[in-house]
């Protein structure tokens, strides 16, 4: 997966690098101190997600995250700054931003962000293309029943090589890129079949217990599945 990092401060950059590659070994990480930069590799590459510092020379990244929402690139924005001014934060939110980080930027912090896009983004991409079968196995058979095992004799590979290399390359474990996944296509069908009741729902998207498939949407929406429909249909 493809990672931008921008900002003027060459140590900045380098503390991010280090942190994404010594979790995410097999995430590209591009790099620009300024706005310029960042719009050239834009142009040129897909970018699933941008750490992007406020304070950089000539625009600044709030002037770079508005040319990214005008420009439609599609790309998660953390926002990265030195101070804590809750007008920042205001601008943030209007610009869509998914996360804003306060400078020193906290190990921990940070990789709650990470996990927060992971979690969000389920349509992850990678380089391998044994990785990139099986996301388009998940994809293609989500609602039928699917263990490590069985995909790893489908893309030849052994299934621990399958798990070390799912993790290392989508920074997710399958399993829960899986259950991210089909929750991801429950919430669609919530909202595109609102007849269909919530058994109806958790078996389509590969859930045999309901039970199981509503402490699971609770656990990674924050809310019962329940509680989604009733407030998406108030």
């Amino acid at each position: 997966m493809n990672v931008l990092v921008v900002d003027d401060e060459p140590l900045e950059i380098e503390q991010l690098s280090f942190l994404i590659k010594n979790k995410y070994p097999d995430w590209e990480i591009y790099t620009a101190e300024d706005a310029v930069e960042a719009k050239q590799i834009f142009k040129e590459t897909k970018i699933p997600l941008s750490l992007i510092d406020i304070h950089l020379p000539g625009q600044s990244g709030l002037d770079l995250c508005e040319y990214i929402r005008k420009c439609e690139i599609k790309t998660s924005i953390v926002l990265i700054t030195a101070y804590q001014d809750f007008s920042y934060a205001q601008k943030a939110i209007r610009l869509e931003v998914m996360d804003y980080l306060v400078k020193p930027v906290i190990e921990s912090e940070f990789f709650q962000v990470i996990d927060h896009f992971l979690e969000s983004n389920p349509d992850i991409e990678t380089k391998s293309e044994t990785i990139n079968k099986v996301l388009d196995i998940v994809r293609e058979d989500y609602n039928q029943k699917l263990q490590l095992p069985d995909i790893a004799k489908r893309v030849y590979v052994t299934p621990a090589y399958l798990s070390k290399k799912f993790t290392e390359e989508a920074g997710i474990h399958f399993t829960e890129y899986l259950n991210y996944y089909r929750i991801q296509k429950a919430k669609q069908f919530i909202l595109k079949k609102p007849e269909w009741t919530l058994f109806e729902v958790a078996e389509r998207v590969g859930f045999s217990s309901q039970n199981h498939f509503s402490n699971l949407f609770k656990k990674i929406e924050g809310m019962t599945p329940s509680q989604f429909k009733e407030n998406k249909y108030d």
